[in-house]
């Protein structure tokens, strides 16, 4: 099979398995790359979209808004091709050498310290969280300050440790788009497909 053929045979395996789904006919698409990615349907259940979180995107990654991400493994996963056809960039910059130091200095993780870095940056940016709920964290912390208001924040820590408890923040924090989950699951490679989605939707507008 070609690799076309796969994902639309995947798709189709997807739909017939979710069923009567409930997400809005914006919000499915980026449930269901999720699920692809995943192959995990309890994120029928347990995704959450803010109500402005779609069109921000959308007009975030149209107007060549950076895209900042919490791991390399996110990062690898974007679609560049869409990226660069809006003049648009994705960074990470938790191997950054300075960050790196910068974290050890200040006795504080690596991706805490890399949204640091971009805070002012991120003014109507996206930044895509697929493992560290530090990084998460630190951007709620920085959005209720007022700091900063980026137009989406794509938030998928995965773990043990305040992974749940980083994105129910993220839910109650008033001032920011966001697309999440509840609950520990989440990692870079849901994180990329949420991203990836909506670069697939703006490249179709």
């Amino acid at each position: 099979m070609k690799p076309q053929d796969i994902e639309d045979l995947s798709f189709k395996i997807i739909e017939e398995e979710a069923g009567d789904h409930g997400f809005s006919e914006k919000e499915w698409p980026i449930a269901r790359r999720v699920i692809h990615t995943s192959a995990d349907f309890e994120y029928v259940d347990n995704l959450r979209f803010h109500p402005e979180a779609i069109e921000s995107g959308i007009a975030a990654i149209r107007a060549g808004k950076p895209i900042f991400t919490d791991t390399n493994m996110a990062l690898s996963g974007i679609r560049k091709m869409e990226v660069k056809s809006f003049d648009g960039s994705v960074t990470c910059l938790v191997a950054d050498p300075v960050v790196a130091a910068t974290a050890k200095t200040q006795g504080i993780t690596r991706s805490k310290a890399a949204v640091d870095a971009v805070a002012d940056k991120l003014d109507g940016a996206i930044y895509a969280v697929g493992n560290a709920p530090t990084a998460l964290l630190r951007l709620l912390e920085l959005v209720r300050e007022g700091r900063i208001k980026p137009a989406l924040i794509v938030g998928f820590p995965v773990g043990f440790v305040n992974a749940a408890e980083s994105k129910a923040e993220l839910l109650e924090t008033a001032g920011v788009p966001y697309i999440t989950n509840v609950g520990r699951k989440g990692g870079s490679n849901v994180a990329a497909a949420a991203v990836n989605a909506l670069l697939i939707m703006a490249a179709a507008r």
